[in-house]
């Protein structure tokens, strides 16, 4: 339907609390999603929620295959997930490099839950539970993330290890290159 767009951090909607959806398979709520996908593919993201458009519904989308942003990610499913809740199924934590489509040309080392189980209904009302862990967990907890205003940079932990993706890039070639010299 529509490329639809992306608000950027700085942007105080970001940082609202999503609402609960009322009403499954509407026809605002299937276009919404139908354009919630095409947003995400057009920005070769991996996961989008419906806040990064300026609409305050917890709705999330996600799934992977391959991308290019991601490209040594295990695939993740295609989901819909509406009201979503979790629970961790491991309280220990796995660190990795994330970006945001709402945070564009950067990275940070974001600590994760290493393992969640969740659940909520897809756009039509049936229910979706899953476990989920490595990559989909990561990609669950920041979708979910944006549902409560929470955005991956208020999760890093050591600071030092944000800043934008060329220039991350570059100094790990040059400490590379000092290690091997």
């Amino acid at each position: 339907m529509a490329v639809r767009p992306i608000l950027r951090i700085g942007d105080p909607r970001l940082r609202e609390v999503s609402r609960p959806v009322e009403a499954f398979d509407t026809p605002e709520l299937n276009a919404l999603i139908e354009d919630m996908f095409d947003t995400m593919a057009a920005a070769d993201g991996a996961g989008l929620a419906a806040p990064q458009i300026g609409v305050p519904l917890r709705v999330m989308i996600f799934g992977v295959e391959s991308n290019p942003r991601y490209p040594d990610a295990e695939p993740v499913p295609t989901t819909v997930l509406i009201n979503p809740e979790y629970s961790v199924r491991d309280d220990s934590t796995v660190s990795g490099w994330e970006g945001c489509l709402s945070v564009p040309g950067m990275r940070g080392y974001v600590p994760r839950y290493r393992a969640v189980a969740y659940k909520g209904h897809d756009q039509f009302g049936e229910p979706v539970e899953r476990e989920a862990d490595g990559f989909h967990a990561v990609v669950f907890q920041h979708e979910y993330d944006h549902l409560d205003g929470v955005l991956y940079p208020d999760r890093i932990v050591e600071c030092d290890k944000f800043g934008f993706e060329e220039e991350l890039v570059a100094a790990a070639m040059q400490a590379e290159e000092r290690a091997g010299a």
